[in-house]
């Protein structure tokens, strides 16, 4: 085996660089094209745990016969539960700045009676980048739902 032989059995540089943009180029687009979803995912997130944690305050007042208030807080972008004054809350999260909580028919603060229904009802919005949803309490029942608009 000579020197000529040794030298041919390998890839180039130019060929790996080649083959190094190539992958980068296509990586770059699959970035470029999950920012988007991003934002979706984030959105639904929200408002899955804030439905979550709706139904953790209704069950908790049922279970410990306490009213637990409900307080959105706009102004610092998170919201909390609270089942007594002197306790910390059962329930505290912050969210996205880009998440906007708007009242509607129905304030931005209430409350979980120990029976599990809500001593006011109506309806308000969330809205996102992309989506806007209606949070909508009943009247008597305690129950809601989360409406995309």
């Amino acid at each position: 085996m000579n020197k000529g032989e040794q030298f041919q059995k390998g890839f180039t540089l130019i060929e790996s660089l080649l083959v190094l943009s190539i992958f980068l180029i296509l990586s770059m687009v699959t970035v470029v094209s999950l920012h988007p979803q991003h934002s979706v995912l984030q959105d639904e997130a929200f408002v899955t745990q804030l439905r979550a944690d709706f139904l953790y305050s209704q069950q908790y007042a049922i279970s410990h016969q306490d009213d637990v208030s409900v307080v959105l807080d706009t102004s610092q972008n998170k919201y909390y539960m609270i089942a007594k004054t002197e306790r910390p809350p059962i329930v505290k999260r912050e969210y996205s700045t880009n998440i906007h909580l708007i009242e509607g028919t129905m304030p931005l603060y209430f409350t979980f009676l120990s029976n599990g229904n809500v001593n006011k009802f109506g309806s308000f919005l969330i809205q996102t980048e992309k989506k806007t949803y209606r949070v909508t309490f009943l009247i008597g029942e305690g129950r809601f739902y989360v409406k995309e608009q």
